[in-house]
């Protein structure tokens, strides 16, 4: 195993033996904000296949977002990238429809991103059989979570809203999009962790989908305005139907006060999470800094986005966007830096902003 502070793999042209020049990190760097910082602090073995996963769930979330042409194109392309990742030799025809979105893409990066296609598709052919397997494996699940976005959600253009049923469905609708990560996340880092053999994988990976189902529950309670434009509400319509309110109530940003209940109840939802992410961060040697810090940041930035939607009242207003600011997360990350051996303190930590989530909630 090589040491801790090994760097590893800065990009596919350093590792490939090809004539790739495509570089993983600044790209990387681009297109993800929090998760970038998870992704450079990993061990070098595990940097690159999390790297390209990453990656790949990001090109096809791009392809599914390109709301310029109809879900049923997206569609098409989406289910196109698919066989193009499960293939060992992608047909030109596959790579030239992919990349025939990009000149729908309003940002420059998802632009390059979709450019960079055959580099990405061509860095698995870098990695081990194993890991290989499991980045491929990931990703498919992942599409398959934003194929139930085009199929079971109406047109952004309809003007309909059409809710989940149920807590079940929303379960299920998180671990497809964030859950399944979770638990490739436990086995892509106990593949290659020594520390990490007495590991019992089947119980670990259950707590890794609760990390990922933490992520994406404070992601569905943070973009309530931003997914309701697009006709998408996670909120289950049972829920909504306990305090007397639709889907299309919540559109109304003074109804915020009125449906807090609701927004009491996702919390406690991702709250139980969490404190599964937490058992996951505990069970990291205190040996591997970087896997323990790959942990504790997310969770930590969860957790902060979480107290600042609770706390805010225009918690359902699309002009108000709520997250955590970069001066929070520089200093989380220096502090994180000095204590992330230690269980006492992390724990600390995770309790006291999952208390100040609490009394927010419990705020009349």
């Amino acid at each position: 195993m090589p040491a801790e502070d090994d760097p590893g793999p800065r990009s596919l042209s350093e590792s490939s033996q090809g004539s790739e020049s495509f570089e993983l990190l600044p790209l990387l760097k681009r297109v993800s904000r929090a998760f970038y910082l998870s992704i450079r602090v990993l061990p070098g073995p595990i940097r690159l296949p999390v790297g390209l996963a990453y990656l790949l769930a990001r090109t096809a979330d791009t392809i599914a977002d390109t709301d310029a042409v109809s879900p049923e194109e997206r569609l098409t392309a989406l289910l196109a990238f698919r066989e193009a990742l499960d293939s060992r030799q992608p047909e030109d025809n596959q790579i030239d429809l992919l990349q025939s979105l990009t000149e729908y893409q309003p940002t420059a990066a998802e632009h390059d991103l979709l450019n960079a296609i055959p580099a990405v598709l061509g860095g698995l052919g870098q990695l081990q059989r194993t890991d290989r397997d499991l980045v491929v494996s990931i990703v498919i699940k992942l599409t398959e979570g934003m194929e139930f976005d085009l199929t079971r959600f109406p047109p952004e253009e309809s003007g309909e809203i059409q809710p989940l049923e149920s807590s079940r469905e929303l379960d299920r609708y998180t671990y497809l999009v964030a859950g399944c990560v979770g638990e490739f996340w436990i086995r892509i880092t106990a593949a290659h962790t020594q520390e990490l053999s007495d590991w019992d994988l089947d119980r670990m990976c259950e707590v890794g989908v609760r990390f990922g189902q933490a992520l994406q529950m404070t992601n569905v309670l943070r973009d309530i305005p931003a997914d309701l434009k697009s006709g998408r509400c996670y909120l289950p319509s049972e829920w909504l139907a306990e305090i007397g309110l639709s889907p299309r109530d919540l559109s109304d940003p003074r109804v915020a006060l009125a449906a807090r209940p609701v927004l009491s109840r996702g919390v406690e939802v991702a709250l139980a999470h969490f404190a599964e992410a937490e058992r996951y961060v505990m069970a990291i040697p205190s040996s591997c800094v970087r896997l323990r810090l790959a942990a504790i940041w997310p969770l930590l930035m969860g957790l902060a986005t979480l107290e600042r939607v609770v706390r805010s009242p225009y918690w359902l207003n699309p002009n108000v966007r709520i997250k955590v600011s970069r001066f929070w997360v520089f200093r989380m990350i220096f502090f994180s830096l000095l204590v992330a051996r230690s269980n006492g303190m992390v724990s600390w930590w995770i309790r006291r902003l999952t208390g100040r989530v609490r009394f927010e909630v419990g705020r009349p």
